[in-house]
């Protein structure tokens, strides 16, 4: 009997966009599939289950039935039509990864064998966070794939760490784990500002492994399209985007408010430009700490952006069943 990995929370009342719960990961139909990742690795005792475990329950539980009525239902000016531009798209929400709390390292190598399960079934990914560790796991997975993986990162931070308090995997490190992974190839680093964990031997690491670092202010200098100029195209992509990369004016619910971040049309710009690239086979949204939110407004916009991601990844003709379709019609 295959093992489970994921499960739906007693605490969290819904799906995703109220999406069907798909627990069988061994047996996936489906064209986008939502997977949360509460836990990092922690680099403290206090920081074993912190408020961004929370997150992908928030996230999920945040709109209202009828907001998700018309959102999947309705007219989307974000998108010129419909959220699934009216096509049959099989898009689930397969729970949250389950944790060990005798065994941290037991949530990520559970999270690996999702994602890979996921990957491998053709899904593209919607990953929940949880703090900047949680990428570690699914990047990992990304191994499936047969091709060089683009990995485009949104953050104020560097993530280059190699180890805070010996712990390797943790928040700080992600983008040090992804660059020893031989199956991802070009690194774009979009947003830094600030003040993080890096130190002056992180960034020149960075830059000697070949890392595009733009930061917020260069970014708002020279405009997105500028920016996703630098970006090869073709694909495959990862974007991974913790959420203290956007401005704290749309994204407040964070433990590092920075100002200048990117604004809701960069962000926006971004996901619908990569898309337009080449096939984004996976996104994580990370970093969000509901308890930090006003109004809502966090949720809002996590949830707009992750429906401009499926919107635009639909309509770009990169969801499993278009691909087989036009697969059949080419033979």
């Amino acid at each position: 009997m295959a093992e489970k990995l994921t499960e739906i929370p007693n605490t969290s009342p819904q799906t995703f966009l109220d999406l069907p719960y798909a627990e069988n990961l061994d047996d996936l139909d489906a064209d986008i599939a939502v997977l949360g990742i509460p836990f990092g690795m922690p680099y403290h005792s206090a920081a074993m289950a912190n408020d961004q475990s929370r997150a992908p329950d928030a996230i999920r539980s945040a709109p209202s039935m009828e907001d998700i009525e018309y959102t999947k239902n309705h007219f989307d000016f974000d998108l010129d039509g419909y959220l699934f531009a009216g096509k049959n798209i099989k898009a689930v929400d397969c729970g949250n990864v389950t944790a060990d709390p005798a065994n941290h390292a037991e949530h990520y190598r559970r999270a690996e064998e999702a994602a890979r399960k996921i990957f491998a079934s053709g899904a593209i990914l919607v990953v929940l966070g949880g703090d900047h560790g949680v990428p570690i796991p699914v990047m990992k997975a990304l191994e499936v794939f047969d091709e060089p993986v683009t990995l485009v990162h949104v953050d104020a931070h560097l993530d280059w760490r190699d180890e805070v308090n010996g712990e390797t995997e943790g928040y700080s490190s992600p983008i040090r784990r992804a660059s020893e992974m031989p199956w991802i190839d070009t690194i774009v680093q979009i947003g830094l500002r600030g003040i993080g964990s890096a130190r002056a031997e992180e960034v020149a690491d960075a830059r000697a492994h070949g890392a595009d670092l733009i930061s917020a202010y260069e970014m708002h200098d020279i405009g997105m399209d500028a920016v996703l100029d630098r970006i090869p195209d073709g694909g495959p992509f990862y974007l991974t985007i913790d959420a203290d990369g956007i401005d704290p004016t749309i994204m407040p619910a964070v433990m590092a408010q920075t100002p200048g971040g990117l604004d809701w049309t960069q962000i926006r710009n971004l996901v619908h430009g990569l898309v337009n690239k080449g096939r984004v086979v996976g996104m994580d949204l990370v970093e969000i700490a509901p308890m930090n939110d006003v109004g809502n407004v966090t949720m809002i916009h996590a949830e707009r952006l992750i429906c401009n991601f499926i919107g635009a990844s639909v309509r770009a003709g990169h969801c499993r069943q278009i691909l087989a379709e036009d697969k059949r019609e080419l033979d």
